[in-house]
């Protein structure tokens, strides 16, 4: 069974300490373990990184690899149209998956790039929410809508 691929963007690591008003007291280490408990069975590969390299080089990876990405690119959500790039080689589904809803926020936080690859957009459930965005890519790994 092909593994789901988790994949985190830059200060995603600071989780818990990080501006917890906007993005909650829950540690990068719970919300892999959220991902591994929605994920029942299935294989989670799970990443953070604060390289927009790196990251590419994980959706790269997966193109080989993955059943499904979901993915949190943080910054590089609004910046990177090298990810875009490297996600619209994928031919699995896409979540793209932020903690705070971003339209609520600055308007440089308005305009995704990964948007325009994702089957998917989930914003503003908290960190609880990446079980959610795991639990719609399963759904749509199994052929059905999200």
């Amino acid at each position: 069974m092909k593994p789901l691929y988790v994949l985190n963007g830059p200060n995603l690591n600071r989780l818990g300490k990080r501006e917890p008003a906007i993005y909650g007291t829950t540690t990068l280490a719970e919300v892999e373990q959220i991902c591994r408990d929605a994920a029942g069975q299935r294989p989670i590969v799970f990443h953070q990184t604060n390289s927009e390299e790196k990251l590419i080089d994980l959706v790269h990876e997966a193109i080989d690899e993955a059943a499904g990405i979901l993915i949190n690119p943080a910054a590089f959500t609004f910046t990177s149209l090298a990810l875009l790039d490297a996600l619209k080689m994928f031919e699995g589904p896409v979540v793209e998956f932020h903690i705070s809803n971003i339209h609520k926020r600055e308007p440089i936080y308005h305009r995704s790039y990964v948007s325009m690859r994702a089957d998917v957009v989930m914003a503003g459930l908290g960190a609880r929410g990446y079980g959610v965005a795991v639990g719609a890519l399963m759904v749509m790994l199994n052929g059905r809508a999200p």
